[in-house]
């Protein structure tokens, strides 16, 4: 589902300009709405540490000058989505462009940490939202169960369940699961 670019362009603009707001991590466009997401807790983040650094300790092998980044805002205009993904993986020099969001081509892999506060947007507008981008691949990783999936194929056809503990596959890279840590 997209929205009149029109509409999107207006609402970037004001997302642009609002202030820096204690507790509020991240804003992200959908469904024709500016979405205030709250600051993650520590746990959710030490999971993005860890993922990252298992990715870029692979990156050189299978996709030189590629990083696990997180941070970036990821947009489709023609969707109009403005999504911040917990980790993304794309070419390092996609940084030095002077747009303000990466562009869905330009992504290999997403990855979200489930929050406490609001899962469904990370099993099902995320998972819609995209597939519909383009994105290859898309790493779900639930701390609230202990257990995530891994989205690929076009259209995210196939899913692979897992359990905090075992090693995955996502794409080219093998992940170990075994030092994510579940919410208390």
């Amino acid at each position: 589902m997209s929205i009149d670019p029109a509409v999107y362009a207006r609402l970037r603009e004001i997302a642009d300009q609002f202030p820096q707001v204690p507790g509020i991590g991240k804003i992200e466009i959908r469904d024709g709405e500016i979405v205030m997401m709250m600051s993650p807790v520590r746990k959710h983040e030490l999971a993005v540490i860890r993922i990252a650094r298992q990715l870029n300790a692979q990156l050189p092998q299978t996709h030189p000058g590629y990083v696990a980044h997180p941070g970036a805002d990821l947009e489709d205009a023609g969707l109009g989505r403005l999504r911040n993904p917990d980790l993304m993986v794309f070419a390092e020099e996609a940084l030095e462009s002077d747009q303000p969001a990466l562009l869905p081509h330009e992504v290999l892999l997403v990855v979200e940490i489930v929050s406490q506060s609001n899962p469904e947007n990370d099993y099902h507008a995320k998972v819609r939202d995209y597939a519909a981008m383009g994105i290859p691949l898309y790493l779900l990783v639930d701390p609230r169960k202990g257990t995530g999936i891994v989205h690929d194929e076009p259209g995210y056809t196939s899913r692979k369940e897992f359990a905090f503990g075992d090693t995955i596959t996502v794409g080219p890279w093998s992940i170990d699961t075994g030092g994510l840590l579940t919410y208390a």
